[in-house]
């Protein structure tokens, strides 16, 4: 077994080192690791530095690969120690009693019985002067590089990089290091700093030069960059250039390379790398729940169908296969979308869909064809407004009827997770208005959603997090005897309630005739455990409210909520999902056992 050993006592600096076992010429050794002072952060340095100490939890490990990692071992932990402002350090380093440094490199023994490392870190150095000249304004320097800070390297690089991202921002783009000073005062163990920036002249963009497209057009690729050639340089700039032909899904590798010389006038060319991706695309998805069943969708994308970077998406999806809830859905949806329509971050598009919906209280076919623009204000923020007609048949409790509709889309997008599929951090707020006027069938009025998302991970190991969910919907205008069936809001089964049926609650009307209501109100909250890089396990309860009313406030109205437990394995795209829901309370017998597949979390 190795073997770690100690002048003074360390209150857990170490875990005991394992021995491995070695080629059948090394054998076993042992390691022990000597210090002179009790200090458990830089025990924990000197571990993570050490190969001898990697090589323990390896199996075969031959002799002349433990007299390597001996030798390379002086310069990793000088080289950490120095991280850590100790620029005094002794390190020695013993195979069999002998210092392994002045081994012949032809040295070969039969076995290796003992190694030893023994080091004296040094007194701690600090910053005496910390002087980094010119500074950009609003250059944001690490508080780290001050007198009387730990002198760290970490920190002068730091300082380094800062200064110049801090002049990149203000339009110097060739701004770099252009000298330093590092001098050692032993006596006062104090390092003195001295860092001079060149920031350069201050550039202006120049040309956006394209390479490495063939099928999608150069000027379209100018059109979609939004290239601003005649400002001031600025990195944020490049980045949402970037972001933007990135968007497109048109091609697989974005790199925007600046020129190493600077332009006449003081600009800055900068050629933009392209691959494409393959143009045709299609994917799969699935569900499936005891009550629901099972739901199946597909869809077909080409994200270059006229040579600019045009997007024509076709969905499918059929939904209630086998399930208890009415009949099967099947909906049909074609979009196109063309970016850079109007400017660089507005798109236009046109949408059409074709829907056919078996639920147990009422019928749809319907019909909705629109066109409109999508606005990226930013990474995070979308917006999106369009003009559209809505034709449908449909038949619920209050007989058969057609309507007909023009409406007035707009949505706001706010996302700002980590990770769309599986977030452990940030928020998400979707929010929904459509404003539409009756031609025919219904009263004209206003349908409105609201989706509200937020994620917080804890603990030091980031093991467990946090998910809450808040849904809104409202109806004005249509009474419930005339208004659209699939614009009323059920409550119920997954996206909803889980552990009640699905669209189990709506407003009652009697005689075991039920409706969807006006208006809704759901909440959910997420207990996430990571058990290990696979598997997580999971806790959660839901509610939701229906209302005859048009904004929930209770007056009359129904709650029904659930509860359950779920496993996550995570596939690397996206986590696979198992949900055992019941009900908790609620109209009904509530009585029974859901169970919910899926592919992601549940929101």
């Amino acid at each position: 077994m190795g073997k770690f050993v100690k002048t003074t006592t360390w209150a857990g600096a170490f875990a005991a080192v394992l021995g491995a076992g070695l080629t059948a010429s090394a054998e076993t050794f042992d390691l022990r690791i000597v210090v002179g002072q009790e200090d458990d952060d830089l025990a924990e340095t000197l571990q993570n530095a050490s190969l001898l100490v990697e090589l323990q939890s390896r199996e075969n490990v031959a002799i002349q690969d433990i007299i390597a990692s001996a030798r390379a071992d002086y310069e990793r932990i000088v080289t950490a120690l120095y991280g850590e402002a100790r620029y005094a350090p002794v390190v020695e380093i013993k195979i069999d009693g002998r210092e392994a440094s002045s081994l012949s490199p032809f040295y070969s023994p039969k076995s290796v019985q003992n190694v030893e490392i023994r080091v004296k870190y040094g007194p701690l150095f600090r910053f005496g002067r910390a002087d980094v000249a010119p500074v950009a304004p609003g250059s944001e320097l690490p508080e780290e590089f001050a007198t009387g800070a730990p002198a760290r390297v970490g920190v002068l690089q730091d300082t380094v990089d800062a200064g110049i991202t801090g002049w990149r921002a203000v339009g110097h783009a060739k701004a770099e290091l252009g000298g330093q000073s590092v001098t050692a005062r032993h006596a006062q163990q104090q390092i003195d700093a001295g860092i001079r920036l060149a920031p350069g002249p201050q550039l202006k963009f120049g040309r956006l030069l394209v390479s490495g497209n063939e099928a999608v057009r150069t000027e379209r690729i100018h059109d979609i960059a939004g290239f601003p050639s005649g400002h001031v340089f600025s990195p944020e700039e490049l980045k949402r250039v970037s972001t933007r032909l990135r968007r497109t899904g048109a091609f697989r590798v974005v790199a925007l390379n600046e020129a190493e010389r600077i332009g006449p006038d003081n600009t800055l060319d900068v050629t933009a790398q392209l691959v494409e991706s393959p143009p045709r695309r299609f994917g799969f998805g699935a569900e499936i729940s005891s009550e629901d069943g099972l739901g199946l969708s597909s869809y077909w994308l080409h994200r270059n169908l006229f040579g600019g970077a045009e997007r024509l998406r076709l969905d499918g999806e059929i939904s209630g296969i086998g399930g208890e809830t009415g009949g099967t859905d099947y909906t049909v949806t074609l979009r196109f979308d063309r970016p850079a329509t109007f400017n660089e971050d507005t798109d236009f598009y046109v949408e059409s869909e074709a829907e056919r919906l078996n639920e147990e209280t009422y019928t749809t076919e319907s019909f909705e064809l629109g066109a409109g623009i999508t606005r990226y204000a930013s990474d995070n923020r979308e917006y999106s407004f369009g003009l559209g007609y809505r034709f449908a048949d449909v038949e619920d409790a209050f007989g058969p009827r057609r309507y007909s509709l023009l409406m007035a889309p707009a949505t706001a997008t706010f996302d700002y997770r980590d990770n769309p599929l599986d977030a452990k951090e940030g928020y998400y707020a979707k929010a929904e208005f459509t404003p539409f006027y009756a031609l025919s069938g219904t009263d004209s009025g206003a349908l409105g959603r609201l989706d509200l998302r937020a994620y917080k991970t804890v603990g030091s190991a980031e093991r467990v997090t946090f998910a809450l969910r808040g849904q809104l919907g409202t109806l004005s205008g249509p009474e419930l005897s005339t208004a659209p069936s699939d614009f009323l809001f059920y409550s119920g089964g997954g996206g909803t309630v889980r552990g009640q049926g699905y669209q189990s609650l709506g407003v009652d009307l009697g005689g075991g005739i039920t409706v969807g209501g006006r208006s809704f109100l759901g909440i959910s909250a997420e207990t996430r455990v990571k058990i290990t890089d696979t598997i997580a396990a999971v806790g959660f309860y839901d509610a939701g409210y229906i209302g005859r009313e048009s904004f929930p406030d209770g007056s009359s109205g129904n709650w029904q909520s659930g509860a359950g437990l779920g496993l996550r394995y995570n596939t690397g795209f996206g986590p696979l999902r198992l949900d055992v829901a019941v009900p908790v309370s609620g109209p009904g017998d509530n009585s029974g056992v859901e169970f919910y597949i899926g592919i992601g979390q549940s929101f």
